[in-house]
């Protein structure tokens, strides 16, 4: 009895399928932003296939009607709540997997002391700043505007879809009495 295409086929599909389910469980652990290179060695799969699967997982949790998905940020990947869940979420969570307290810290003074100096920023939260700023620009969180010798940073408009904010111009002034 040889071996038919039929046969082959199925064999491509359960390879598939074992593939799908080890790149759905890599985003389920990793709780963060991945890219390719992380991906390819979490993995052992080619970028092709990979690219394949991303889109795979993506139908599947939109055919699924799920409350997960799957998020595209400037080349980076990672398994999220959709937004009409975060709240929930929210409540749920006592910080975020994704940044650490510093890097919350860090990116809460940027976020309300807009526009702020990187320079100012590294005096308060000291040279680890340096490598979450680094992170919060190359998830498309803030905006890096040359200024002399440092940077002015500010938020960008990803932020508050990134922490599905609805409405930026409330965002850090409830209960701010217009003192900045």
């Amino acid at each position: 009895m040889g071996v038919t295409s039929e046969t082959l086929n199925e064999i491509d599909e359960a390879k598939q399928k074992d593939d799908l389910k080890i790149l759905e469980a890599v985003f389920f652990v990793s709780g963060r932003f991945l890219n390719m290179q992380d991906l390819i060695s979490l993995t052992d799969l080619n970028p092709l296939i990979l690219a394949d699967l991303i889109e795979n997982l993506k139908e599947k949790y939109d055919k699924q009607d799920s409350a997960i998905e799957i998020v595209e940020k400037n080349g980076l990947w990672k398994m999220d709540v959709k937004g009409e869940y975060a709240s929930i979420i929210n409540k749920l969570a006592t910080g975020s997997s994704e940044f650490s307290k510093a890097e919350q810290e860090t990116l809460a003074i940027i976020a309300f002391k807009q526009p702020i100096k990187q320079s100012v920023i590294i005096k308060i939260r000291g040279n680890k700043a340096y490598d979450h700023v680094k992170k919060f620009s190359d998830l498309g969180l803030i905006r890096k505007k040359k200024i002399g010798h440092t940077h002015e940073l500010s938020l960008k408009d990803d932020f508050y879809d990134y922490f599905n904010v609805s409405d930026p111009d409330n965002f850090l002034r409830e209960g701010d009495e217009g003192d900045s």
